[in-house]
């Protein structure tokens, strides 16, 4: 027997679909904090399954998966429960900013506290109010700061479970990752729930091939839990990557890539320059190691130290 599924004080019913606006915070202006969720049950029984996007503002590629997720009707599930949260951090949203107010970072707030700053408010909500009733979760993110990653799931490849939901996701890469300390995914794993996260696009920036990436794998962990009949095949082979590398520019000036996101590049083989901006210099940036290119810095301008490029090492 299903049981009365409450968010916020709103009951959703077996086979019913509602709306929910969840408050979290008041800005000077007056302006609502809110959190939007689509909440949809099947009459029979099944897993929960949280799908989220904009847990960091810019990162418009998550939010789009979501949001067509439900505007093509999949988030109906032939059984269990599916909640659709596509923008966690409305005020990022709002702002193309990645943070909230304080210039915290919303997925380095959890598990959070209600009477906290914005980012530990909306940390506390989704701990207290939304992660107790799921049991998988995919959230959706993008590279940052003019990084583009190419599509990735990130998870903890030790866990069986979620080595097998990131096996049915079948994106072109899934990269053994860590929790990263007080995040969503280590609050969630601590409470015994699975969520793993996407990776694809850059900030700011819709990417349709890491747009449609997401939303085939979304389809494809659906019909792995049982909640659908049908999904996408996989339009690559999946690679897991056990160890990576980032390649940093020696020089301040100009990056020129000769490689694009996704491709094979060898160890010693020239991937770009770094060129003098007054046609002065340029010099040569090598690969470290063989493997795949899964992070590209699309900003030309680079200082010493910046990142250039992901490597990742197919074991």
């Amino acid at each position: 027997m299903q049981y009365p599924f409450i968010i916020s004080g709103k009951q959703v019913l077996p086979g019913e679909e509602a709306i929910i606006t969840a408050n979290i915070a008041e800005l000077p202006s007056h302006s609502s904090i809110d959190l939007n969720i689509t909440v949809a049950r099947s009459v029979q029984e099944g897993p929960t399954l949280l799908l989220s996007g904009g847990l960091h503002g810019d990162e418009i590629n998550g939010s789009e998966i979501v949001r067509r997720m439900i505007e093509r009707g999949y988030h109906r599930p032939l059984k269990g429960t599916i909640i659709c949260i596509p923008i966690i951090n409305l005020y990022g949203f709002i702002h193309f900013s990645r943070y909230v107010p304080d210039g915290k970072d919303v997925n380095r707030s959890f598990p959070g506290n209600k009477n906290g700053s914005l980012a530990s408010r909306v940390a506390h909500y989704m701990t207290n109010s939304i992660i107790p009733k799921i049991d998988v979760g995919l959230d959706f993110h993008t590279g940052g700061a003019d990084r583009t990653n190419y599509p990735q799931v990130r998870c903890v490849l030790k866990d069986e479970k979620n080595k097998d939901l990131a096996t049915a996701f079948a994106p072109p890469f899934i990269l053994n990752s860590p929790f990263r300390p007080k995040s969503m995914r280590q609050t969630a794993a601590k409470m015994g729930k699975h969520i793993l996260v996407y990776e694809g696009g850059e900030s700011s920036r819709f990417d349709e091939l890491a747009i449609e990436q997401g939303l085939s794998g979304a389809l494809r962990v659906m019909k792995f839990l049982g909640m659908r009949d049908e999904a996408p095949e996989p339009t690559e082979p999946t690679r897991e990557i056990y160890h990576s590398s980032w390649v940093r520019s020696k020089y301040s000036g100009v990056f020129l890539s000769k490689v694009k996101y996704g491709e094979r590049v060898s160890k010693n083989q020239v991937i770009g320059h770094v060129a003098g901006p007054f046609g002065t210099f340029k010099h040569r940036v090598k690969s470290p190691a063989t493997g795949f290119v899964i992070g590209l810095n699309h900003n030309p301008i680079v200082h010493q130290g910046d990142a250039l490029m992901h490597i990742g090492i197919n074991r």
